[in-house]
């Protein structure tokens, strides 16, 4: 190699420098999991500002006790008036410990639609609001087409939106699988109507009416909750493919997708425990496995970024669940992520401080807060990273 040739190659090799931050060439070893929460999970019950008095005002019957060591239901301290669900203890808790998570509160999009379905797609194509709408350019699409040597990977029963539009490679995916069942099979009812049968003809048309309408509202809510989560696998199945996710992206994928449904809870959503404790303690063991099965050598250079649509109502509903709202509280996780802490700016919160005095603000735009993710992760240029989150600057939160 002659001089000429060796101050190129110096040359080709030196750090960029992007708005006073030296940034690597782009890192051939790096990952991304977007794990997408479809149906909108409750996040003010998961990280749950539980050392403010406004929630438990709001949350009578569904809210998270303080933590108390002695108390297996309450929630475990994070940090200032933040506890973490009880269901995540041995999972995602010792990650906290191990500060390899961060959570970012106020997170997630200017769409005020509160339609699962409209903010689904604002956050999958990450697009301006308020303009036409590309639904060919989704914006891991335009992620993979900007990192240029990425093997891409959707855990999905189709291309999902966000991979829609790429124009270098076709997006492989991989169908995961998990249904929504009733908890009483029709076998089991028929036989509690036969105990009443012959004995008291009132009471067995009650029990037959109450069974006939239970189905009517278990198949409503269920086809409500199907929509919202769009074929995506359900906690549980998640829980059960992880693991293979983890030694796909260790062995052959750099860039993945997957979505998980079932976190529509409009009714009986339950607190330390019940249907959401079940479904994020699922969650939170499919991640733990993951992390185990891509091992510490590739964990170091993986992060892992769980999103939802939209959080849900502050204040729980007379059914003693939540509905549709605003800010949501987004996951940053990785063996390179400064975590341990929540992250972004934060509202002491009150009455006052909700979003149409019903939800949590959204403080930090999930645009920002990816680009400045997948910038420090891959060393992107801010020319392409323009490319792939238009008019959103990156967020700098130093997460990676």
């Amino acid at each position: 190699m002659d001089r000429r040739d060796l101050l190129k190659a110096a040359a080709a090799m030196a750090p960029m420098v992007i708005a006073g931050r030296a940034f690597a060439a782009p890192a051939a070893s790096a990952r991304l999991l977007v794990v997408f929460l479809r149906g909108a999970y409750d996040a003010a019950n998961i990280v749950a500002p539980v050392g403010a008095d406004f929630y438990h005002e709001a949350r009578p019957t569904i809210g998270l006790a303080k933590p108390d060591p002695a108390n297996p239901n309450a929630a475990l301290p994070l940090e200032g008036d933040w506890g973490l669900h009880p269901a995540l203890k041995d999972s995602i808790y010792p990650l906290w410990k191990a500060r390899q998570i961060a959570f970012v509160p106020f997170a997630g999009t200017d769409d005020m639609t509160r339609s699962h379905f409209e903010t689904q797609d604002t956050i999958e194509l990450g697009q301006p609001i308020g303009g036409q709408r590309d639904f060919r350019s989704g914006f891991m699409a335009r992620l993979s087409q900007a990192l240029g040597s990425d093997q891409p990977i959707a855990f999905s029963d189709q291309v999902p939106l966000c991979f829609q539009g790429s124009t270098r490679q076709a997006i492989p995916n991989i169908a995961l699988t998990g249904t929504l069942k009733s908890s009483i099979d029709p076998h089991s009812a028929k036989l509690i109507q036969a105990m009443y049968e012959g004995r008291d003809a009132r009471l067995s048309q009650s029990v037959a009416q109450g069974f006939a309408t239970r189905e009517t509202v278990f198949k409503s809510l269920a086809d409500e909750m199907t929509q919202a989560s769009r074929g995506a696998v359900t906690a549980k199945g998640f829980e059960l493919s992880a693991r293979r996710i983890g030694t796909l992206m260790r062995d052959h994928y750099n860039l993945a997708f997957v979505d998980v449904g079932g976190w529509d809870t409009h009714v009986n959503q339950g607190g330390a425990q019940g249907y959401l404790a079940g479904r994020i303690g699922e969650l939170g063991r499919g991640l733990a496995g993951f992390v185990e099965e891509i091992g510490p050598a590739a964990w170091r250079d993986t992060t892992v970024i769980v999103v939802s649509e939209f959080g849900r109502t502050f204040r729980e509903n007379g059914d003693k669940g939540t509905d549709h709202g605003h800010g949501s509280v987004y996951w940053v996780m990785g063996g390179n992520v400064r975590g341990g802490r929540m992250a972004g700016p934060q509202v002491r919160l009150s009455a006052q401080k909700l979003n149409q005095n019903r939800d949590l603000p959204v403080l930090t735009d999930y645009r920002g807060l990816i680009g400045g993710v997948v910038q420090a992760q891959f060393g992107l240029g801010a020319d392409r990273l323009a490319n792939v989150f238009p008019g959103a600057p990156p967020v700098g939160l130093e997460l990676v």
